[in-house]
């Protein structure tokens, strides 16, 4: 595609700053949300995709743990959470978790990534001998875990600054920090969809914190729900703006909305084209984070294979039993085998590159790895 081939001659001046390495604007940030010429913002990303990675497309082999599904808040978002008192609720044992974290661990899993509910009873204590656990029993796997909000949430229970609770869970074992909890910035939309959650501003400090600590951490957006286009580039921007500041996000994870089992059930589900067009806006926005994920999870393996060419240089993992976008509807597996993430990387005329969580080459053995440094 040259310059003068765009649908929309609005994408002609994106296009030159694009080809320059420039920084785009919020309302080119609006424009490439609003246009109709799907293509053209999908040659825009991929332009910046293969300037970064070439034809790589980066996988690991990971584990979801998610220890309990209770949780205080009453998220209008959520199919996750419930309160204690619902029959169906879970809350594993330590014990259990362990277990669980050695299930089907011939493959060698490089990463636990672990999140759950908003639990009233359970401590800090009980998260850091989790922690713990798991590093003794799988010294080699790195220990993704807890979101913003959960932070926020360790550290209203227990009267300490977030500082001091992400120190405790450091000197635990955790290595860093997954992207959830960010869902859309606004506060008129967080006040409908997640009123019980930290606000905006409080999880960006927060992950600023966690950076000052050395810790790493992803981020996400939760879209297609009742956010504009512009709520969602202003989401865009103060994640470029923090990561300016820190340099600490090594992924952003655009997130698909699932109404099913949820109070906004009435919401019509994204499209195709929605969770395409976010890949590629988030590429070309996100200048200074260095990878974009499709999270087949919530995508679909068939939209992540497409994904590879509109921005998106990274597939996730393995997963393994991933409850929270289950519960919201989600219909795609609960996992998928190191083989099948190989076929959906090389059938789309990419180049698969296992990784661990910062990155970094893993090379395999049948059932181990060691990571390249």
């Amino acid at each position: 595609m040259t310059q003068t081939s765009f649908e929309d001659p609005k994408l002609r001046s994106i296009d030159e700053k694009v080809k320059a390495g420039e920084r785009l604007s919020f309302d080119d940030g609006v424009a490439l949300y609003r246009t109709a010429d799907i293509l053209g913002v999908g040659y825009l990303a991929n332009l910046v995709r293969e300037r970064l990675h070439g034809d790589t497309t980066y996988f690991n082999v990971n584990r979801h743990i998610n220890p309990t599904d209770v949780c205080v808040a009453s998220c209008r978002l959520c199919a996750f959470g419930k309160h204690m008192k619902n029959e169906s609720a879970y809350t594993m044992s330590l014990e259990e978790i362990w277990h669980r974290a050695g299930e089907g661990y011939t493959e060698a899993v490089s990463e636990f990534h672990i999140v759950g509910g908003l639990h009233p009873t359970l401590t800090l204590d009980w998260y850091c001998e989790m922690l713990r656990g798991l590093k003794e029993r799988y010294p080699q796997v790195h220990l993704k875990a807890f979101t913003m909000v959960e932070i926020s949430y360790f550290a209203q229970r227990t009267k300490l600054s977030h500082r001091e609770v992400l120190m405790r869970l450091k000197e635990a074992g955790m290595d860093s920090q997954p992207g959830g909890g960010a869902e859309i910035f606004s506060e008129r939309v967080r006040r409908i969809i997640c009123d019980h959650k930290i606000d905006g501003n409080e999880w960006l400090e927060i992950a600023r914190t966690s950076h000052e600590l050395g810790l790493k951490s992803n981020c996400t957006m939760l879209y297609g729900h009742i956010e504009s286009e512009a709520d969602r580039v202003d989401h865009l921007v103060r994640l470029r703006n923090l990561q300016d500041e820190t340099s600490g996000l090594v992924t952003f994870i655009p997130l698909a909305f699932h109404p099913d089992n949820t109070s906004l059930a009435h919401i019509d589900k994204t499209t195709g084209f929605d969770d395409i067009r976010n890949i590629a806006v988030a590429r070309l926005m996100l200048d200074n984070i260095p990878h974009i994920k499709a999270y087949w999870v919530m995508m679909t393996p068939k939209i992540a294979q497409i994904a590879q060419r509109f921005g998106a240089d990274d597939l996730d993992g393995t997963v393994v039993e991933e409850k929270i976008y289950h519960d919201a509807g989600a219909t795609t597996s609960q996992a998928l085998r190191r083989g099948e993430l190989l076929r959906l990387i090389t059938e789309a005329g990419r180049v698969p590159f296992e990784r661990d969580t910062l990155y970094r080459a893993v090379e395999r053995t049948e059932t181990a790895f060691t990571i390249l440094v």
